[in-house]
């Protein structure tokens, strides 16, 4: 382990992002009572520009009035691109408004460490001056060409970043790529194109201590192709998926969640490796195989991943 070292941000249970327009209140209830993990409330692309100031309003209400927290919900805000008019506001207002009843700010198209700390700026003056005692965390989409070069160092811009999200359709529409599915694959290409952009943001997450999170796909009449991008991610520490739409919740919380036969032996290997520990030995075997402390590392994310998902009350 280098000397240098990034401590991990907050463990949240994020298997599942529902995304639901702040221009349509009529879906807030059914996200409140859905299974998913993660509520954002979206301002930016779901909405209109002829909406963006009602859908505002519907949000602040909806944060003063609606107990998330009771239904286990994490619950974040999407405000507009910093290049927006509607930035300033949604941020001003929001926060002085309902600042106490949110967990996180995300951040569209951040592409430089400035775009960071300029929003970081903003929530501690508004937190200071309305004495808000909460800390609001940060979440980036990465979803452009310029974002993804510079995602190291926007990963180190602000103590109040806590995970970065992939943004499949707009990082596809800045690098020119040719896809007629928001997150699904080019038959012409020899694999999954969107591979690299997500194995860049899961290393750089877990350099820095951030959670790595997937974005959409588009198609929610696909279930099996949800399914499939889903797992590709997951195989590459990808701990979460936004769901577009509520049909694709459970299909999320499925493969981000440790299969029993998975946690079962994870703790078998921190048990074994504990009995090891105490006759001096830094290693152990079970089942025939070899294991230590690289071993105990990966079991513990199973096992912390699975705490986290039996405190739920919709699991």
């Amino acid at each position: 382990m280098s000397h240098r070292f990034y401590k991990p941000t907050k463990l949240r249970l994020q298997r599942s992002e529902l995304a639901v327009p702040g221009s349509s209140p009529q879906m807030f209830d059914k996200a409140l009572h859905s299974k998913a993990d993660y509520i954002f409330l979206d301002l930016e692309d779901a909405v209109s520009p002829n909406d963006k100031i009602t859908a505002r309003k519907n949000v602040i209400k909806a944060l003063n009035e609606i107990n998330w927290k009771e239904k286990g919900k994490t619950i974040s805000v999407r405000i507009n691109s910093l290049d927006t008019h509607y930035m300033y506001s949604d941020l001003v207002e929001i926060v002085e408004q309902a600042g106490e009843n949110i967990d996180t700010i995300l951040i569209p198209k951040a592409g430089t460490k400035s775009d960071v700390y300029m929003v970081d700026c903003m929530l501690t003056q508004i937190e200071t001056n309305k004495k808000i005692k909460k800390k609001i965390g940060i979440e980036c989409l990465i979803e452009t060409a310029l974002g993804m070069s510079n995602i190291k160092q926007i990963a180190k811009s602000s103590e109040r970043l806590e995970a970065l999200h992939f943004g499949v359709a707009d990082y596809a529409a800045s690098l020119k790529a040719r896809t007629t599915v928001i997150g699904g694959l080019n038959s012409d290409y020899p694999g999954d194109q969107w591979h690299h952009g997500l194995s860049e943001l899961v290393m750089t997450c877990r350099a820095y201590g951030l959670r790595a999170i997937d974005g959409p796909f588009g198609d929610f009449n696909d279930p099996d192709s949800y399914v499939a991008a889903a797992k590709r991610g997951a195989a590459i520490g990808i701990e979460g998926k936004w769901a577009i739409h509520p049909s694709q919740v459970e299909l999320a919380n499925k493969v981000f969640s440790p299969l029993e036969t998975e946690v079962n032996r994870a703790k078998r290997i921190l048990e074994e490796l504990k009995k090891a520990a105490n006759e001096g030995k830094g290693a152990a075997q079970l089942d025939g195989r070899m294991i230590d402390a690289a071993s105990a590392r990966m079991a513990e994310n199973i096992v912390n991943i699975d705490n986290l998902i039996n405190k739920t009350n919709y699991n």
